[in-house]
């Protein structure tokens, strides 16, 4: 099966770490929003959507997006929401970016809303609605270390890889 991967994801989360570890052992790319806006920039596509179909011809993980509802009528796309307590993606923030508290929070809660708001405004839902995936992994719970674990045993057992 040619394995798309979406990963929704709140900030700070450690999705991209998850992401980048699947794609080492999946041999596939990851595409971030960077990626896309690159692809629309080198190409004659004419929106995101477009754009990512066409990198969803071949494995690959998207992050981000609103990929997950872009490609909810591929059978080879499986949808995965990336979440964490928010002093624990705070703390990551803190140490990822060097701020304060208050900054990484603020930080947090910001990005947060724009994504839900990028969601909502593209797909008419809510974003994080667990109806919309097919798994949600929960680094706090789970240690975003276990992830890509988790999710390769899970591939292999439904025989996806």
């Amino acid at each position: 099966m040619k394995l798309v991967i979406t990963m929704s994801r709140r900030y700070g989360t450690g999705a991209s770490i998850i992401a980048n570890e699947l794609s080492k052992r999946l041999q596939i790319p990851v595409y971030d929003k960077a990626d896309i806006e690159q692809g629309l920039a080198e190409n004659d596509y004419k929106t995101e959507e477009a754009a990512i179909r066409k990198l969803a011809e071949e494995p690959c993980i998207i992050l981000g997006r609103c990929a997950s509802e872009i490609l909810k009528d591929k059978r080879n796309a499986f949808n995965i929401y990336v979440c964490a307590d928010k002093e624990d993606r705070i703390k990551r923030i803190m140490g990822k970016e060097s701020l304060s508290y208050e900054e990484a929070k603020e930080k947090v809660e910001k990005t947060d809303i724009e994504r839900a708001d990028y969601y909502h405004e593209h797909t008419g839902r809510a974003w994080g609605d667990v109806n919309n995936y097919h798994m949600i992994l929960d680094t706090t719970k789970l240690g975003i270390e276990n992830c890509a674990d988790i999710l390769m045993k899970y591939f292999e057992r439904m025989e996806y890889i």
